[in-house]
């Protein structure tokens, strides 16, 4: 407390001595972000690691349990008249199941390898609405983009979809993709192979692998009662328009169904926003 002979100037001076002090003794808070913010402990790196090891075991799971799928591709391909290098190649280089059947099916059907490949074609354009939501998620770096953007598929962007956090979603889709294509194409090799020792593919069910995954993957994202509308929609549009129109198609119509959803919340906020209003 400044005596009472102290000059103004002088209880300045003093105070900002205080308070100098007082700044000087202060613990210092580094900031968000800062470089000398203290390093997570042992604890916080030992869940991390188990949550990287859960992430991975989930998703070579999926990768394991689709990938077998391709023993029915590797069959039906030969049983449409591919060749061995050719059934490979298509695992190779096309890598999307759906878009794979698609193909040899309406090869086996008689249809012309332009209408086959078109409906392939159609059928695989989905991949590319995936990748434009997986870029945003995954930032990857640009020497590993050409090779990630191969393996954009159902599965892949699905497990990296459902993940908490961008290094989560990043061991997903890696462990899936990888895993996945490797089998994918093993399992391709050996069921083109070994076409007539398998015999029929349906008796062993390996082609409701990659669909049944892929429905496992989506239900528990379908929380809200629009999105179960979206994906109750999308079924019926699909499956009603698969016996008229070309393969591959009913899949494009099919994400009709979202913003028909939309289009139908927005009218009926409509209507209601102008009830209360009158």
């Amino acid at each position: 407390m400044p005596e009472r002979n102290q000059t103004p100037q002088t209880a300045q001076t003093a105070q900002t001595a205080q308070t100098a002090q007082a700044l000087r003794t202060a613990p210092v808070r580094p900031a968000e972000g800062d470089a000398c913010t203290a390093p997570p402990s042992a604890g916080d790196r030992g869940d991390d690691r188990g949550d990287d090891r859960a992430v991975a075991r989930d998703a070579l799971g999926v990768g394991v349990a689709v990938g077998l799928s391709g023993f029915a591709f590797g069959v039906t391909s030969a049983g449409a008249g591919l060749s061995l290098a050719q059934t490979c190649a298509l695992s190779l280089l096309v890598f999307t199941g759906a878009s794979q059947f698609a193909l040899v099916g309406a090869l086996a059907a008689g249809g012309s390898p332009l209408t086959a490949a078109a409906g392939a074609f159609f059928l695989g354009t989905r991949n590319a609405f995936y990748g434009l939501r997986l870029s945003s998620l995954l930032r990857l770096p640009r020497a590993v983009r050409p090779a990630a953007a191969h393996l954009v598929i159902d599965e892949t962007s699905l497990v990296a979809l459902a993940q908490r956090d961008r290094r989560a979603a990043r061991i997903g889709f890696a462990v899936t993709g990888i895993s996945l294509y490797l089998l994918w194409n093993l399992t391709t090799l050996l069921g083109a192979l070994g076409a007539a020792a398998l015999g029929d593919t349906a008796a062993w069910g390996l082609d409701a692998a990659g669909p049944a995954v892929f429905l496992a993957l989506l239900a528990p994202m379908l929380r809200t009662a629009a999105e179960r509308a979206t994906a109750g929609l999308a079924v019926l549009l699909g499956l009603g328009l698969l016996p008229v129109l070309p393969a591959g198609v009913p899949v494009l119509v099919a994400a009709l169904a979202a913003p028909l959803v939309l289009l139908a919340r927005g009218r009926r906020a409509g209507r209601r926003n102008g009830g209360e209003v009158r």
